[in-house]
């Protein structure tokens, strides 16, 4: 005899799907979202970029090979919620340390199985990003509408998942000082950071130029971020302040942080960017490369004539802008994961680039 349904999901539309509950049991309504990747859940869960956001996985079987403690994207997990066709409790996989429901009930982040992914990913491809909310199967339709309609999407995220004290990751025999300015960061890209080389000082979203300035970098990385580039104008500032100071890297939410410091306008989606397998033109050398990605917001492609940047990748699915650089002030940007950890086949040469950019600048100093 099957299972009896325990917990249901309503979408804003009025749209329902019963399933079965792990993780946390609570109650909970974000903005849903769905992502293509078949492997990296676990960076998906750990991801802060994904704060706020219930995530509905298209590839049908998730847990399979569990969680491993040195693949977290964070060190606490804050996503909004996992939806999940397929929910595997019993991993395969040595190297695991928990599954992913338990990492999920550590954390509060509900999460629900044997839902047709398929038809909510149809939903949301067609009619856009909207709210919904995990509940039980006894709240019916109407109550539920009604609370996702008195609830509003936050616009703190990035408050909320920024450290709150600069902290430091080092290296041995480094040969630059990049301050990151931490929107969101992800543990992969700090680590990249330190297997080129530098020695890493990670500072609250809000801190001031005058203050980077202080720690006397050789380079500023603008870190990805959950909600929208609106949401923190004071980093806007800070960029403006930075430009032509110290070479810049931004990437994801950075990524629209620095265009918007040039004057670029940023526009939402209708549905985004999620998954590992985003195909990316480099009109630099002409060469594709595959790109793990995940963002709500995109750089208008139009704006950028009438400011000092150059744009230099673009998604071939939707021609929109993918990368950019200023050779001049030292700046380049991306708006995907430019570590190959988070999905993008040979896309670490952007670090080089990076790299490249402070030992000019050191030279010239």
């Amino acid at each position: 005899m099957a299972k009896q349904f325990d917990r249901k999901i309503v979408l804003e539309n009025g749209a329902e799907f019963y399933g079965w509950g792990f993780g946390s049991m609570k109650e909970s309504i974000a903005e849903a979202v769905f992502n293509t990747s078949m492997v990296g859940y676990q960076e998906i869960v750990s991801d802060p970029s994904y704060t706020g956001q219930m995530v509905v996985m298209t590839y049908p079987i998730i847990g399979n090979y569990g969680m491993t403690d040195e693949d977290f994207e964070s060190r606490t997990p804050t996503m909004g919620g996992l939806i999940v066709r397929d929910y595997n409790n019993s991993p395969s996989n040595f190297r695991y340390t928990k599954t992913l429901a338990e990492i999920l009930e550590d954390y509060d982040i509900p999460a629900i199985y044997g839902v047709d992914t398929r038809m909510i990913v149809n939903i949301l491809r067609s009619e856009g990003t909207q709210k919904i909310m995990i509940t039980s199967p006894e709240t019916t339709r109407e109550e539920a509408i009604a609370k996702m309609n008195a609830y509003e999407l936050p616009h703190d995220l990035i408050a909320k998942v920024s450290t709150k004290k600069k902290w430091y990751a080092r290296t041995a025999s480094y040969k630059y000082n990049v301050v990151a300015v931490d929107c969101g960061v992800r543990l992969s890209t700090i680590r990249t950071l330190n297997a080129c080389g530098c020695n890493v000082t990670v500072v609250p979203y809000n801190t001031s130029a005058e203050e980077i300035l202080k720690l006397k970098p050789d380079g500023v990385l603008i870190s990805n971020g959950p909600g929208g580039p609106f949401d923190i104008p004071e980093v806007v500032d800070t960029v403006k302040a930075l430009i032509g100071i110290t070479p810049i890297f931004g990437m994801c939410i950075g990524h629209q942080l620095v265009a918007q410091a040039y004057g670029a306008k940023v526009t939402k989606m209708k549905v985004g960017h999620r998954g590992a397998n985003h195909p990316i033109r480099n009109l630099l050398t002409g060469k594709v490369e595959i790109a793990g990605q995940n963002h709500s917001y995109v750089v208008e492609k139009e704006s950028l004539s009438a400011t000092k940047l150059e744009l230099t990748h673009e998604n071939i699915l939707d021609g929109t802008v993918e990368g950019t650089r200023c050779v001049q002030d030292k700046v380049i940007t991306v708006q995907f994961h430019p570590d190959s950890v988070s999905g993008t086949a040979g896309a670490t040469y952007l670090f080089d680039e990076f790299i490249a950019m402070m030992k000019e600048a050191q030279n010239n100093a």
